[in-house]
């Protein structure tokens, strides 16, 4: 018998009653025990909150910036930032489900992002950054092109809004994709 494949993916512009949900999805993919069912997580590092409404009404209501919500089934599968920059355009906010994390909608979700960038703003590039630790994630963004730059930001210590370090060596890597 043959096993159904899962539904396909529905890609939106989040809006403000997405708020709720999105800020515990991003919860849920990096930061507390329920982020260690997914490779994502954060919990070794930082403690404390990843978003908060505030921040997430703040990336919806922002002209030249999309919160793409992506559902399965009518559920709430990931999300991710984009932004318009210039000549490139910035990718952040991403978060899979914990659960769902391995099976490709990551994969599916970034090319997804990278073909509205080029398609809505005419980018160029592709830029994010991620904690300059976070080796795996790092690796699992230059085997989808992404290149290390070694152009290093701090973290901004002292302001709880992005979490609470628990190590005083971190700051962050900018990754570069041309599209």
């Amino acid at each position: 018998m043959p096993t159904a494949q899962p539904a396909e993916l529905e890609f939106r512009h989040a809006v403000e009653a997405d708020v709720p949900e999105l800020v515990a999805l991003v919860e849920s993919a990096y930061r507390g025990e329920a982020s260690r069912a997914g490779w994502t997580t954060e919990a070794d590092l930082l403690d404390g909150q990843r978003t908060d409404p505030d921040g997430v009404r703040a990336v919806i209501r922002t002209a030249g910036s999309v919160l793409l919500a992506v559902e399965r089934d009518g559920e709430l599968v990931a999300c991710c930032q984009l932004e318009h920059r210039g000549d490139h355009a910035y990718f952040g906010m991403f978060a899979v489900r914990p659960g769902l994390l391995g099976g490709g909608l990551g994969k599916e979700v970034l090319a997804e992002a990278e073909r509205r960038c080029r398609e809505m703003w005419a980018a160029k590039e592709m830029r994010m950054t991620v904690v300059s630790l976070r080796e795996e994630l790092i690796a699992y963004y230059e085997r989808r092109g992404y290149r290390r730059t070694g152009e290093l930001s701090p973290f901004p210590y002292g302001d709880e809004r992005f979490g609470v370090p628990l190590r005083d060596d971190l700051a962050f890597e900018l990754l570069v994709k041309p599209l």
